[in-house]
């Protein structure tokens, strides 16, 4: 199904139910303490909140007590990678942050701010976000183009003592994860049994990648525009340098469906696409994840008459791969225990979660639970939380 052009509807937007929906924005802030009276006042403002400021200043963890820090996150973006829309800048990209900030809300009663910010260079950008940062207990990074994302988030997360999560990344590859454990099981396998090729090493492709490794996929290869990445390939940037070092055991040096023959799972995460043929040249009991949108690399459809289980990023498909299934509940947990930071355990333990959710309901149209389960946040906040104490990360 493809996308409605944007011109179309921007020529009646009267008539567009998304026009109508965000007209004023999506998202508010409300008090959550009454002002009645001048009592009321004078313990909420002068002077009662000076007695609160003073009491920061000489101890300023006290903030995450008495200031709504610990409940907040900032949703940054520069509007480098919107969606599928591209490089829109910052102003078209707040739509979609205040979307986010919706959805941290309703899924995990997070309190986050849409900060677009009208900078796209790497220290700026840093540099902004730091000094913004004592206003937040987490920065979600979001909608910022590869590779310069990896860089700013590595930065802020060596400069910051709070979590630093970009979602385009983070989020997609803990709920690929998710998805891929209970897909091995159904189909009788470990991950460690599978060989897969990832297409796209842009943001959420390299995440998935160096998840899937951390959890023990058996052999991972990865390709870009120019076909499969390995190791003395001409003109990688650094971040394929290393995915070229720890990947590709197979030594495939052709393109993408030449490397899925015989492959075990395709992940495509590059809005390429892949033939029918390609597909049904993957070993018995293949799994496929077109997750790029709104037009998935191989469509679900021909995909299933040659593998065992497909994932789409669509929720007009079977097994949705969104997001919104980790982050809310990512963030929850680790703002619960006041973590400094989201640790790769982290990451493996919300996936963990979020396939137990399926349990023994598990089919093939079934290896990923819908946003809409209630079990789906609380679970994920749990493992997160549990994980951080464990990994020393925790303040609480």
């Amino acid at each position: 199904m493809a996308a409605t052009p944007a011109s179309a509807s921007v020529e009646t937007p009267d008539l567009d139910p998304a026009f109508a929906l965000h007209r004023g924005g999506k998202i508010e802030i409300r008090s959550t303490v009454p002002v009645r009276d001048a009592d009321d006042l004078s313990l909420a403002y002068t002077p009662g909140v000076a007695r609160v400021c003073t009491a920061i200043a000489d101890k300023p963890a006290l903030a995450d007590d008495y200031t709504w820090v610990s409940n907040v996150v900032a949703v940054v973006s520069d509007g480098t990678a919107v969606l599928g829309l591209g490089d829109i800048g910052p102003s078209a990209a707040m739509p979609v942050m205040e979307g986010k900030a919706l959805l941290f809300k309703e899924f995990a009663g997070v309190d986050a701010v849409p900060i677009c910010l009208d900078c796209t260079d790497v220290d700026g950008l840093v540099e902004t976000v730091v000094r913004l940062a004592p206003s937040f207990g987490g920065i979600n990074l979001e909608d910022i183009s590869a590779p310069r994302c990896f860089e700013i988030e590595n930065r802020l997360r060596d400069l910051l003592d709070i979590p630093v999560f970009h979602d385009d990344q983070h989020g997609t590859a803990i709920v690929a994860l998710a998805a891929l454990k209970n897909a091995a099981r159904l189909t009788g396998r470990e991950l460690g049994d599978l060989r897969a090729v990832v297409a796209g090493a842009g943001a959420s492709g390299v995440a998935v990648t160096r998840i899937l490794l951390e959890a023990g996929i058996g052999d991972i290869a990865v390709s870009d525009s120019k076909g499969m990445i390995y190791e003395g390939r001409e003109g990688l940037n650094p971040v394929k340098q290393a995915l070229a070092r720890d990947t590709n055991r197979g030594g495939h040096t052709g393109s993408t469906e030449e490397a899925l023959e015989g492959a075990d799972l395709f992940l495509g995460l590059s809005g390429s696409t892949v033939s029918e043929q390609a597909i049904a040249s993957m070993s018995p009991d293949g799994i496929v994840f077109a997750l790029s949108n709104p037009t998935p690399e191989v469509h679900p459809d021909v995909a299933a008459k040659h593998v065992k289980v497909v994932a789409t990023g669509r929720s007009d498909f079977p097994n949705q791969i969104n997001n919104v299934l980790a982050f809310p509940g990512v963030f929850r947990g680790a703002l619960d225990v006041r973590a400094t930071a989201i640790t790769e355990n982290m990451k493996v333990a919300a996936a963990n979660a979020l396939a137990g959710v399926v349990g023994d309901d598990l089919t093939a149209t079934y290896i990923i639970p819908s946003p809409f389960d209630e079990r789906v946040a609380p679970a994920v906040t749990a493992a997160v939380a549990a994980q951080a104490r464990a990994d020393g990360v925790a303040r609480v």
